[in-house]
């Protein structure tokens, strides 16, 4: 047995460790935590200074076994994972798990998997630091109090199977406050002038007039006065200017910039990331420095020198704002800089790959010197004058490399300025006049939700990405896309000394991937901020961040900042569940012309609903689910009375109604058992089909069904043998059994059949 055994936390990372290390180390990996709080109760003792009681899961009880037996043979235990709170904490539930002494541990932390770095940190081995340990104890405890105490109140109040999460219910308090205020925005109209003009010699200049009209006479009348006018070049001004490259990634900045130009989420962004930090292709990947080592700097030097030329290189110092950035040590970057790209089959981890190495050269650039020249236009009845901006890259530096995208599309960049000067008459070849809408404030992206929790100080690097996943699981919150809507604005132009107006219409609002709150995310988000204003309070939450920081710095003891914390809280809670209404966000929408009872739209049990008639009534309440697409927060009354036109009876066959409705699965009609799908693509609607559509719909599904059958038997109705989309199945009851290879579908007899279900594995039970 080795002498040396090193534990990890995954499979990857130790392949690639153990080909840096000798004969004498065997390389193990603990895939992830082996300890942890169990999912059943609690399991904080309050009462004794909120001691956790840890369990190993059944999933993890053999591994600890096979490692505590060769851990108990190796002479030394050298414990590398990752040099976090998150990996210290790791550690330590090693150790207690595999009741290992003090004397055997060597814990050891690398910011890169390289062999270099390994081999350094053999050389330079510590104790596993326990103030950063109780950090992450304070967090795991402090996070399994308020989701079990909040919880049972969601349950209770709002809905069944809800849940509640400190810093999770805050990142849905930001989505749904800017769903509030998207819904009281008010567009404003202005009108933007924008002309076309050519000089005697046909040179062409786009400018923009420096005011915007909010009135459409002011519009209008400044048009009239451009037919007779004469224009000139009134100013020509040019000055030098440089842009400057931005810091190496965070794992803030990484997850925003991945999102904006290759469109990964946060998600799949950390889990590329995971991939060619273990493959020891990238540094740590959760981190807030923007700090790089003087190693980098000088490789990126040589690289940048060599590639470009030495005046594209500018050695550059960047230092981390955040107060908190105390997770590691440098930003994130190539291990190594001379390789540009990395040998992974998978071309979207290549492309993350490519990203993080053009960011970190990019930083060690020169700036990018421009000229930016602005021309002005002045006509001889106008007083405003038309503004052209133009910009000139006389040595492009970083940019050669890279730019940083933006969150928001911005205005077009003109390039450079036709040589004019002042004095120069110039001919309005058009003058257009062009009604514009305010828009309201952008919805967030998954990378700009990152970027808003990052500024208030909510969470940390290794929180942002399991944050927004499980408001997303949970039902809180939804990432889509809209199509926007048809706007119309009114058009006018000056062209050939006579001005004209007409009505045009444009698509506009169309958003990608954006996060809207759902109706069970925006009343329960109103419910705990009613009753929770201090834990759902911005600056309540990242002063919690910031105690974790002063536990992990010996500055603070951690179970008495969560005494702290629990008193009042609990105090809520118990307060909450005795004295608050029940919250189910309910909209009266008006009165239903039929009973003439009210129509609401509310939370009920099951979820979002449309329901008429009080529960207090004689006759029971008429309940209808929401569309896809649908809310409780803007449905129309006369949207709601249309949710009850379903199921309709189109007809009878054969004594049979037959019925045409919406189900779990979509639009349907039913012939007399049979259920038939009404297709998307079809432009029927459950709503307006008629019989003989219906009947169509039902024949074509018979001959589909035809086409899918190749044997039946009399001895039983309910077995066939049939053609499925992955191949031929036997088909009993509910059940699907696959062909055994090497038997033929079409030769099946009643008795093979029966034998291939008889010896057909039990189909596993999904997990929840």
């Amino acid at each position: 047995m080795q002498k040396n055994l090193v534990i990890v936390e995954s499979p990857a990372k130790a392949k690639t460790i153990e080909g840096y290390l000798g004969k004498d180390f065997i390389v193990k990996s603990s895939f992830g935590h082996v300890r942890d709080l169990p999912s059943k109760d609690i399991s904080i003792d309050i009462e004794n200074d909120f001691k956790p009681k840890y369990v190993v899961p059944k999933d993890k009880k053999k591994l600890v076994d096979e490692l505590r037996k060769i851990a108990d043979k190796a002479e030394t235990i050298w414990l590398a994972t990752d040099e976090d709170r998150e990996g210290e904490a790791i550690s330590w539930h090693l150790m207690e798990a595999l009741e290992l002494s003090e004397d055997k541990v060597k814990r050891i932390v690398f910011h890169e998997i390289t062999k270099t770095a390994i081999l350094k940190a053999i050389e330079t081995p510590r104790k596993v630091d326990i103030n950063l340990v109780n950090a992450q104890q304070a967090r795991r405890v402090l996070d399994r109090l308020v989701g079990y105490e909040m919880s049972p109140i969601l349950w209770r109040k709002v809905k069944p199977s809800l849940s509640a999460g400190r810093v999770q219910s805050v990142a849905v308090r930001i989505i749904a406050e800017r769903e509030q205020e998207i819904r009281s925005f008010t567009p404003k109209a202005s009108f933007r002038v924008i002309g076309y003009f050519v000089n005697n010699e046909g040179k062409k200049i786009k400018a923009e007039l420096d005011r915007k009209f909010d009135k459409w006479e002011l519009a209008d009348e400044l048009l009239k006065k451009t037919v007779d006018s004469k224009f000139d070049v009134s100013s020509v001004e040019s000055k030098p200017a440089k842009k400057s490259p931005v810091a190496p990634f965070t794992t803030s900045t990484l997850q925003q910039e991945a999102s904006r130009k290759l469109g990964y989420s946060v998600a799949q962004t950390m889990t590329l990331a995971q991939k060619l930090y273990e493959s020891g292709k990238i540094t740590y990947m959760r981190t807030d420095s923007v700090n790089l080592s003087d190693l980098a700097m000088n490789e990126a030097e040589n690289v940048i020198t060599k590639s470009y030329g030495a005046e594209y290189a500018k050695r550059r110092k960047y230092t981390t704002k955040s107060k908190g950035a105390q997770e590691a040590h440098e930003a994130i970057r190539p291990v190594d800089l001379s390789e540009k790209d990395v040998n992974i089959d998978d071309g979207r981890t290549a492309r993350l790959y490519d990203l993080i190495w053009k960011r970190t050269i990019a930083s060690q650039m020169a700036d990018a010197q421009l000229e930016r020249t602005t021309l002005k236009i002045s006509g001889n009845n106008i007083e405003r004058v038309f503004v052209a901006k133009g910009e000139v890259i006389k040595f492009d530096g970083f940019l050669h490399v890279y730019l940083e995208g933006k969150d928001d599309a911005e205005e077009e960049n003109e390039g450079r300025l036709p040589d004019l000067k002042v004095g120069d008459a110039m001919n309005a070849d058009e003058i257009n006049a062009i009604e514009r809408f305010s828009h309201h404030p952008p919805r967030y992206t998954e990378a700009s939700l990152v970027k808003k929790m990052e500024e208030l100080g909510i969470g940390r690097p290794s929180t942002y990405a399991p944050t927004i996943s499980t408001i997303q699981k949970r039902g809180y919150i939804e990432k889509k896309s809209t199509e926007g809507r048809k706007q119309k604005y009114r058009f006018g132009s000056m062209k050939d000394h006579s001005t004209s107006w007409i009505d045009k219409e444009e698509n506009t609002g169309a958003e990608k991937n954006k996060l809207f709150p759902t109706d069970i995310g925006v009343v329960v988000n109103d419910f705990l901020v009613e009753h929770f204003k201090r834990i759902l309070d911005y600056n309540f939450t990242a002063d919690v961040e910031k105690q974790f920081d002063e536990i992990a710095e010996g500055e603070k003891v951690w179970f008495k900042m969560l005494n702290e914390f629990y008193k009042p809280f609990h105090a809520d809670v118990e307060n909450t569940m005795e004295n608050s209404e029940k919250a189910t966000g309910q909209r009266n929408l008006g009165i239903d012309p039929k009973t003439q009872k009210p129509i609401l739209a509310r939370i009920g049990r099951y979820g979002p609903m449309i329901q008429i008639g009080e529960s207090t009534d004689e006759e029971k309440p008429k309940f209808a689910s929401l569309r896809e697409g649908q809310t409780i927060q803007d449905i129309t009354l006369e949207e709601a009375i249309k949710l009850f036109d379903l199921p309709r009876v189109l007809g009878t066959f054969e004594d049979k109604d037959v019925i045409a409705a919406i189900g779990r699965f979509g639009p349907y009609v039913k012939v007399k058992s049979t259920f038939v799908s009404i297709k998307k693509d079809s432009e029927l609607t459950p709503e307006e089909i008629t019989l003989e559509q219906a009947m169509e719909l039902y024949r074509n599904k018979l001959e589909e069904d035809k086409k899918k059958l190749i044997s039946e038997f009399e001895e039983d109705a309910t077995l066939k043998v049939l053609n499925g989309r992955y191949g031929p199945f036997i088909k009993f009851g509910k059940k699907n059994i696959r062909i055994p290879k090497g038997q033929e579908a079409e030769k099946l007899t009643y008795e093979d059949c029966v034998k291939i279900i008889k010896a057909a594995p039990e189909p596993k039970r999904k997990k929840k």
